[in-house]
């Protein structure tokens, strides 16, 4: 079920649907993969990067775009990249028998530097 939320007036409750958004985030993977075992690194970053999505976007349906993916993977399963700049776009489930009515999509953002990198909202399309 789409996750509610309380406004700041009265209480009210609204549901997640209105809530299609696209946002901007850099991950510190290099903190989340810190003391794991070199041959576990890799898969551990991807799902540490899907545990991510559902808590800063609320749904449990997270799908990965391939370029992520491959981007986690370019220097081999212990050398993951330090910090990864990912865009996570709430989206709604067209699908019929969809058990949620949002999905999450994570796609990766190449960047030269992540110095000043913040959180950044980016605008419907």
């Amino acid at each position: 079920m789409a996750p509610t939320t309380k406004t700041k007036t009265g209480g009210k409750t609204r549901s997640a649907l209105q809530d299609v958004v696209t946002r901007e985030y850099t991950i510190h993977l290099h903190k989340l993969v810190h003391g794991r075992s070199f041959k576990k690194r890799a898969p551990w970053a991807i799902k540490s990067i899907v545990d991510f999505s559902q808590k800063a976007m609320g749904t449990s349906d997270v799908r990965l775009d391939p370029k992520l993916n491959q981007a986690v993977w370019e220097r081999g399963i212990k050398s993951v990249p330090h910090r990864i700049r990912v865009r996570l776009e709430r989206k709604r489930n067209d699908e019929e028998n969809a058990k949620e009515k949002l999905f999450t999509y994570v796609s990766h953002v190449p960047v030269a530097t992540f110095k000043g990198l913040e959180t950044t909202l980016i605008e419907a399309e």
